[in-house]
């Protein structure tokens, strides 16, 4: 963090949960940085949200606790709140706050950028067409990353988001070009932020990783900046040193429940769920820094991670990332109960940047036809499978019955992975094809001819 130190005030009018109400100040700016002086000589952090005529309410980045109007001292830097970016955070594990977890010296580099970032220029962006690869079959098939691309995971509380996560942080890459990733934690227990060091300690020591961890037990105030910090990062690490950036923010609504709680404490007006009525402007102020600018190598991909409070999607949360953001992947709680991982709900699922990334000169050939084909059998296996329950399954014709079973085999031959299973996309695109030559080949309709005579073995059409 940067910034000279100018004027110390004294005049601390009201502490209110992790805000400091300062009077008498003079030109101070909205997002600068604060420094605070306790009377032991304890120094915490913070930033400005808000300044109306002589008064500035400051957040306190460690929350204030302790803390006693009188004795109190606090200046303000004159800038927004900087941090040293470069690759020396490669291969670091640090909190919420950027400060180092690892038993390291703090981060250095010698350009500092304001964590706040800046908007792509809409006439600089480049459009997302190559893919990120994650070694999980269903999202390199099903919803495909594409480079410059931001593409929730919309999860519930029970289902293995976080191993997800931390799964296509440790094995995701962009075809041998310069790489790297950078994972926000966010409201993590410390058994999950012990699972997230172990998961990525391999991509870590090969100085492909940043690591930020907010605790549960931390300041609320560092959950908010955590992924701002994760940005700034990345952004550099993308737009000038040239790499593509994966960017993991993991729980976006342990996130949002701070702001909301940072927002009561202002004594906002709350609207739904008592979210304040910018939430859907603070997620975009996040998600939208991803993306490509042209001219320039690298990019800047977003997969955010939320759960669903009682699996709503129609949740503030959910609804205003889907929003935001393009396309989703959906884990499912049914599918979990069957022992399936990843549980991945197809049929829920879509990146609408998928058409971009995959095809020839990107994936393979037959890549769309067969994601699109697998997606239609699926919706048609679905609706199998509801006859089946209202005239029993002996009523069935042969053909319903084939996708009955191609319901069965894409959950254990196509979507079943292990948790440290690095499928390659040719591996799971012949397991797609293996699941639907189950079919007769009169019900592939929508794969060309000519990828079916090079795939599909002999085989009966539809029985009589």
């Amino acid at each position: 963090m940067s910034g000279a130190v100018n004027i110390e005030y004294t005049g601390v009018r009201e502490l209110r949960g992790p805000l400091v109400v300062v009077e008498g100040v003079n030109g101070v700016g909205w997002d600068e940085f604060a420094t605070i002086v306790l009377d032991s000589g304890e120094r915490r952090h913070g930033l400005v949200l808000e300044v109306d005529r002589d008064l500035a309410v400051v957040q306190v980045l460690e929350d204030t606790a302790g803390m006693d109007r009188t004795g109190t001292r606090v200046a303000f830097a004159g800038t927004p709140l900087q941090i040293p970016v470069g690759p020396g955070w490669l291969g670091r594990v640090c909190n919420g706050r950027g400060e180092p977890a690892d038993g390291g010296p703090p981060v250095l580099g010698g350009i500092y950028a304001p964590v706040g970032g800046a908007p792509i220029n809409p006439v600089r962006r480049e459009p997302p067409n190559e893919p990120v690869l994650t070694g999980v079959g269903a999202v390199d098939v099903l919803t495909t990353l594409v480079r410059g691309q931001k593409l929730p995971v919309f999860s519930a509380a029970g289902l293995p988001h976080l191993e997800l996560a931390v799964q296509i942080a440790a094995q995701a890459t962009c075809g041998g070009e310069p790489f790297a990733v950078v994972f926000a934690g966010m409201g993590l227990t410390h058994a999950d932020a012990a699972f997230v060091r172990d998961g990525l300690a391999a991509r870590s020591a090969a100085r492909e990783l940043a690591l930020l961890v907010n605790t549960a037990d931390d300041p609320v105030i560092e959950r908010l900046l955590t992924p701002r910090l994760a940005l700034t990062v990345a952004e550099h690490l993308a737009f000038t040193e040239g790499r593509h950036v994966l960017v993991v923010m993991t729980d976006m609504t342990a996130y949002s429940e701070a702001l909301r709680e940072v927002s009561a404490a202002r004594g906002e007006i709350p609207a739904r769920r008592a979210y304040p009525g910018y939430l859907y402007s603070d997620l975009a102020s996040l998600y939208e820094r991803c993306g490509r600018i042209r001219g320039r190598p690298g990019s800047v991909t977003v997969l955010p991670v939320l759960t669903m409070p009682a699996g709503d999607i129609t949740h503030p949360v959910p609804d205003l990332t889907g929003y935001i953001t393009e396309g989703q992947i959906v884990l499912s709680a049914e599918v979990h109960a069957s022992g399936t991982y990843p549980p991945v709900d197809p049929l829920a699922s879509l990146s609408r940047l998928m058409r971009k990334g995959a095809g020839p000169g990107r994936t393979r050939t037959d890549h769309p036809a067969v994601a699109a084909q697998l997606i239609a059998a699926l919706a048609r296996s679905r609706q199998v499978r509801e006859l089946a329950d209202l005239i029993g399954r002996p009523a069935l014709s042969p053909t319903d019955l084939r996708f009955l079973d191609l319901d069965d085999a894409f959950r254990h031959r196509f979507l079943a992975q292990g948790t440290e299973e690095n499928r390659s996309l040719d591996e799971s695109l012949d397991r797609a094809w293996e699941v639907l030559l189950a079919l007769p080949r009169s019900q592939l309709g929508m794969i060309p001819a000519d990828l079916l005579d090079d795939h599909a073995r002999p085989q009966d059409e539809e029985p009589t």
